[in-house]
């Protein structure tokens, strides 16, 4: 570090101090690097070293503070390329050091970013003591305190008082608010760098929106689908009029209890169009399918999780960001196969209907951030339209 970015550094600790306040009475301190404005927000912590930007820009973590583990974060600054929606959805950013750009591709820094966004993020805390307490306690609820204005004890009180996400439908908070058709000639997937020549888009995907990232709309187009992107409260009815090939599910934020009209959807869709789903959409295929869903210690965020394909005993290394997970004993083993489990934990990481065509994954094949070794689900998908 230069002594120019040290005197910054200093500087910026001395004239704007924050502090993260806990549920279980906990305060961390350090200072703002985002948007002057106090918030709530779940506190969870995410291990990827990279993928800063696509995990801001994600709808899955709506309602929550990321954390991120990885102790040097901004480097690569943000660019309107790498953004996986339409904004940062993120309540609050949590980081050790917020480091300036230096890379090519940076448009504006991070910090610079989070104000833009109106997104409160506070640096230069023992984001390691953070993630070490989230472990051993489960996820806590915090306040983040940016403005001055609220004493350690008041931020306490209002995190204890937050209503958090359990039980409530984030989905419909960040889902599009119309239907519209995704990239219809290519050229953004063209763009985004997935190279070659693209397949003729020759099948009818319809996408129920439950906060989808950019990448998995590519990723399907990719594999030769013409893409339609649905709001979260589409019906079954209105989504078979479109004469879909198939119907896909995405990821989303909060609580899958909570959408029960999407687990009605996907309940009645059942048997009548190929189906698969991700990460929130898997949850709602379980549901619609009898199981249920309960919450994690601390969920799974990050770029490193092992999980094992059940009928070929293959390990594959994901990326993931969930908070709840399907319960093994609620699915019907007469009508539903687990076909993945997580490594580190034995949860379920994803299923297949033994009678419709359907089946869902709880991590995210489109890789970003991430690796790419479960990439072959959106052609699994497409064989299972056409075998259908």
């Amino acid at each position: 570090m230069s002594n120019s970015d040290n005197r910054f550094m200093w500087r910026a600790r001395r004239e704007r101090r924050a502090f993260l306040a806990l549920e279980d009475g906990s305060i961390f301190r350090g200072y703002s690097m985002g948007a002057a404005r106090d918030g709530v927000g779940e506190v969870v912590f995410n291990t990827g070293m990279t993928g800063y930007q696509e995990i801001l820009s994600d709808p899955s973590y709506a309602g929550q503070f990321v954390t991120m583990t990885y102790p040097e974060i901004g480097n690569t600054g943000i660019n309107r390329a790498d953004m996986e929606s339409r904004r940062f959805f993120s309540n609050g950013f949590i980081v050790h050091a917020d480091n300036r750009p230096s890379n090519w591709r940076a448009e504006e820094s991070l910090q610079e970013s989070l104000i833009r966004s109106e997104i409160p993020g506070i640096a230069g805390i023992d984001t390691r003591a953070l993630t070490s307490k989230l472990r051993d306690q489960g996820t806590l609820k915090g306040y983040l305190a940016m403005t001055g204005e609220v004493t350690e004890e008041e931020a306490v009180g209002r995190a204890q008082a937050w209503e958090g996400l359990d039980g409530k439908d984030y989905a419909a908070r960040v889902t599009c608010d119309a239907p519209f058709d995704w990239d219809s000639d290519g050229s953004n997937t063209r763009s985004w760098g997935m190279g070659g020549e693209l397949p003729p888009a020759d099948l009818n995907v319809v996408v129920l929106d439950f906060g989808v990232k950019w990448n998995i709309l590519r990723s399907l187009r990719r594999s030769g689908m013409r893409v339609s992107v649905v709001p979260a409260g589409t019906t079954a009815g209105e989504i078979l009029a479109r004469k879909p090939d198939g119907v896909f599910l995405s990821n989303g934020p909060a609580d899958p209890s909570a959408v029960g009209y999407a687990a009605d959807a996907a309940a009645e869709l059942l048997g009548k169009v190929p189906m698969m789903g991700i990460c929130l959409g898997h949850q709602i295929l379980s549901i619609a399918s009898g199981g249920q869903t309960y919450r994690l210690k601390f969920g799974h965020h990050g770029c490193n999780h092992p999980v094992m394909d059940l009928s070929t005993r293959k390990v594959e290394i994901t990326s993931q960001n969930h908070n709840f997970a399907v319960e093994t004993e609620s699915l019907d083993k007469s009508k539903i196969e687990i076909t993945h489990i997580n490594l580190n934990d034995q949860t379920v990481e994803g299923i297949r209907h033994r009678h419709e065509p359907m089946f869902s994954v709880q991590y995210h094949p489109e890789a970003c951030p991430g690796p790419h070794d479960p990439y072959y689900l959106f052609q699994r998908f497409r064989e299972l339209i056409e075998s259908a």
